[in-house]
């Protein structure tokens, strides 16, 4: 699970430091070198509370993200929501969608500024600017716009006309959009402005079905 999460991480440009023990874990906090997320099994330490708890004590104010399988109740879950938990993530997600599980957390004031819910969703993705044709993947997508990954992100404002074909189904849906955030580390959000009536409605579909499933975010 670790070489799974650490392998995507590390092809999306990031740096990861595995800590096996909790001892491991405090000398890393205490290193000095800042992280910028946080991804803890619980199982570390029998006493998850005081795991958590410890982290936050060394003054890390990285986002905490914890997973999922190693949460005993909903009683926990709780319990930790006071601690500043950022959110859960499952310890089986498939390596195309870890990044963008760990994307909101990692660049948060990117996916903040989104007006509706958005679900996790990795699929290839075309978008034309004038002439230029280029493709990428998708991180997440709402039913007024996506975020895409890429590491050369257009200007702010730029028109942009996107296709992709949305997971079970048959054809392609496009949209004109226009690029509303931009970050080199991570991609760039679109905002879909001319959408055909039956492309819409595949988009809400989807949404609406991944948004009610257990995994799904918003």
């Amino acid at each position: 699970m670790r070489e799974r999460f650490a392998a995507a991480l590390h092809e999306a440009g990031h740096q990861t430091q595995a800590a096996q023990q909790v001892d491991t874990l405090w000398t890393a906090l205490d290193s000095g070198h800042d992280a910028d997320l946080i991804l803890l099994d619980l199982s570390l330490s029998s006493e998850a509370h005081a795991l958590v708890s410890g982290i936050r004590a060394r003054g890390s104010s990285a986002p905490l993200v914890i997973l999922s399988g190693s949460i005993n109740d909903a009683d926990q879950v709780r319990q930790l929501a006071s601690l500043g938990v950022s959110g859960y993530v499952n310890d089986h997600t498939d390596h195309a969608r870890i990044l963008p599980a760990l994307a909101p957390h990692l660049f948060p004031d990117s996916f903040n500024r989104r007006s509706s819910p958005r679900v996790e969703l990795a699929v290839p993705v075309s978008y034309r600017v004038d002439a230029t044709i280029a493709g990428t993947m998708t991180l997440n997508l709402g039913r007024g716009g996506l975020a895409v990954r890429t590491m050369s992100p257009l200007e702010i404002s730029t028109r942009v006309r996107v296709r992709l074909r949305l997971p079970g189904g048959s054809d392609d849906v496009e949209a004109e959009s226009r690029v509303v955030w931009r970050d080199r580390r991570v991609g760039m959000g679109l905002q879909f402005e001319e959408v055909s009536a039956a492309d819409q409605t595949a988009i809400d579909q989807f949404v609406d079905r991944q948004d009610l499933a257990p995994d799904g975010w918003s």
